[in-house]
């Protein structure tokens, strides 16, 4: 079985970002960048399923500027076999990012696809449940748990009430959680390895689908700093504060 896996870069999860002095977008200037952790654990899970026999190869695609080749060595270095850069330099919108992930499967006919299910920038959470409308294919979102049996999988879900266990006719579309698995780090030989591996490169016209922004930004403020706290001297002070002060009840 085929396992098609999506890799995101992002600024690294560590790092503190900042926002342009004109207030137009994040400064991304001199920042680290790293992959999309849920996507991590993504790749981590489709290396589980090859090294349990279930996957016969691992193909991973990133979306965006040449430099996401990183991130696609990156996976290469973890045990996925192949990788598809489509190539863009414009801001990818979650609907745009689908339709062109859903020709790469529509010409790769992986047997899984495993996302993971949010990016640490964008936070949409809407990119697998796009993609499965778009290919028509089962999807399980949320992902702690994946068990292959035969042509069926199921998934177990984080849901508000607990956890919830689907079973999805394969091919399917599984998106990841935090709790699924634990990434592992890659080995030095392993990502000399990753160098020989081999990188496609195609762009958004090669697979037929315009990039076009439904969406505009128009301004990226920092979060408001907290203000300091005060002490007060009974339970009665807190209340009058709380209530005429803050407001808040």
């Amino acid at each position: 079985m085929k396992v098609l896996v999506t890799v995101k870069r992002v600024i690294d999860y560590n790092v503190k970002v900042r926002v342009k002095s004109d207030n137009s977008d994040v400064d991304l200037s001199n920042v680290k960048m790293a992959m999309n952790p849920f996507c991590e654990i993504a790749v981590e899970e489709a290396v589980r399923l090859k090294e349990a026999g279930v996957a016969s190869e691992i193909v991973v695609v990133s979306l965006g500027p040449q430099a996401a080749q990183e991130q696609i060595r990156t996976a290469l270095a973890l045990g996925a076999d192949r990788g598809i850069l489509v190539q863009s330099d414009e801001n990818l919108e979650s609907l745009t990012v689908a339709k062109l992930l859903a020709k790469v499967v529509e010409e790769e006919q992986p047997g899984l696809v495993i996302m993971g299910k949010q990016a640490i920038d964008s936070d949409n959470n809407q990119t697998g449940q796009m993609l499965a409308a778009l290919t028509n294919m089962a999807q399980g979102t949320f992902a702690s748990e994946v068990k292959i049996e035969g042509d069926k999988a199921k998934v177990t879900r984080e849901v508000d009430g607990g956890l919830q266990t689907v079973e999805l006719n394969m091919p399917a579309i599984v998106t990841t959680d935090l709790r699924l698995n634990e990434p592992r780090y890659a080995s030095l030989p392993n990502i000399m390895k990753a160098k020989r591996k081999p990188l496609d490169t195609k762009t958004p016209e090669d697979l037929g689908v315009e990039v076009k922004a439904h969406t505009q930004v128009l301004s990226v403020e920092p979060p408001a700093e907290r203000q300091a706290g005060i002490k007060v001297a009974s339970v009665e002070e807190l209340v009058d504060k709380l209530k005429n002060e803050a407001k808040v009840i």
